[in-house]
């Protein structure tokens, strides 16, 4: 990074149309590990103006799944109620296609399983390959309580209050569409200030009685500026001063806006779901994907790496890297690169980690409990993470969260 230069990442709220699929994608992988653990889903989402196409491959042992009402419920949670807005939940239409997976994507995963008995000895850890072959990425440094870069923890926190204060009633003429955008100020690799705050978000054709365009837009940038953005930097060292440019819908209004002014895509905001485009990325969405899918569970294991290594001072930032080739367990390459920051070489780095983590795809699934059983987590985990951000959610009791390796880790050396 230059000695001085701008860094910008960009969020989404939970009404925008890609993010709506995320989380219809996460409730049917949700509502079917709940009923069948070891369900195979890759679900596909697609929304447009008054309709909901499920599609994908999905082959489970579950019953009673009614996707409709899964669909409808997910889609009034976030807000879409008003068929005025184009797309409502108890207005849209639902359609279903969805075949079984591919035996031949299956056989690395289901063979073994069959084999084995569960996840309980290290035989199965070791027969259960990766369900596909890729490459994921891990990050993370000490910018941020959440230990991940300053814009794309900002932009992630505006966009929950801005969800907050639609959904509290507190801003009423707030839609559920949204996007939030903060640039950061940087100096010698470290952030120092607030150049830019962009937030776009969908509201009513009046507010408060108002019609005039360029009124309505001085009320919502008034609103957003005391009940949104001051807010979300109460407890933060940086913070905007009179240098800070502020934008709100620089179009001048944003009325129609969801599926009815975008269609939307599950797995089409990657890096609003990890890093912000500050770290890598290997190109793999997470949202309607099973755990024996390693573009989702490796990528969870790469964080927990990466955050614990920072967590224990062995560096301010840290990325590793990790392959895959399907049916196989182990990875077929391991990286770990801390751009200068750490107290150990990365050699010594990546030793560490080997002798420290196991990253094959079972003993990811296992160690996070990523198939989790009936009953369990109230039929919600994956769908709580497919809006704000899979990674540094201090909001979510997450297990590629937690900094357990610490003291393992610093004994180590």
């Amino acid at each position: 990074m230059a000695s001085s230069c701008l860094f910008t990442s960009e969020s989404v709220t939970e009404g925008h149309p890609d993010k709506i699929c995320d989380q219809i994608s996460d409730t049917i992988l949700d509502a079917l590990l709940s009923d069948d653990p070891t369900s195979r889903v890759a679900a596909e989402v697609v929304v447009n103006t008054g309709l909901v196409l499920i599609t994908g491959e999905i082959s489970t042992k579950a019953h009673h799944i009614n996707y409709a009402n899964l669909v409808r419920k997910k889609i009034a949670e976030i807000g879409y109620t008003d068929a005025e807005n184009g797309f409502s939940a108890n207005s849209c239409a639902v359609m279903i296609a969805l075949d079984e997976q591919s035996p031949d994507i299956a056989k690395g995963v289901d063979e073994a399983m069959e084999k084995r008995e569960g996840l309980e000895s290290d035989a199965a850890l070791e027969a259960i390959g990766a369900g596909d072959q890729g490459i994921m990425f891990g990050f993370a440094c000490d910018e941020t309580p959440e230990m991940m870069p300053m814009p794309i923890a900002l932009a992630h926190r505006i966009a929950r209050q801005l969800a907050a204060v639609r959904k509290s009633g507190e801003i009423p003429y707030l839609r559920p569409d949204g996007k939030t955008q903060v640039t950061v100020l940087y100096e010698n690799g470290k952030p120092v200030g607030i150049d830019t705050i962009l937030v776009s978000t969908q509201h009513a054709p009046t507010v408060h009685g108002v019609s005039d365009e360029q009124e309505i837009q001085a009320i919502i940038k008034t609103d957003l500026w005391q009940k949104v953005v001051q807010p979300t930097f109460v407890d933060t060292i940086v913070i905007p001063d009179d240098r800070t440019r502020f934008l709100v819908n620089p179009t001048g209004k944003f009325v129609i806006g969801g599926p009815q002014g975008d269609a939307g895509l599950t797995g089409r905001k990657i890096i609003v779901d990890t890093y912000g485009g500050y770290a890598r990325h290997g190109g793999g969405a997470f949202s309607g994907k099973d755990p024996t899918k390693v573009d989702r569970s490796a990528a969870y294991a790469c964080r927990y790496v990466a955050k614990n290594i920072v967590a224990a001072g062995l560096a301010t930032k840290c990325e590793l890297q990790v392959s895959y080739a399907i049916g196989v367990a182990r990875p077929t390459s391991l990286t770990v690169e801390t751009f200068g920051t750490g107290t150990v070489s990365d050699e010594v780095l990546l030793h560490l980690v080997k002798d420290n983590f196991d990253l094959r795809p079972a003993a990811i699934i296992k160690n996070f409990d990523l198939q989790h059983l009936p009953g369990q987590r109230n039929g919600r985990f994956y769908q709580n993470v497919a809006a704000y951000g899979h990674f540094g959610r201090n909001d979510l009791d997450l297990p590629w969260e937690k900094t357990d390796k610490v003291d393992i880790l610093r004994k180590a050396l």
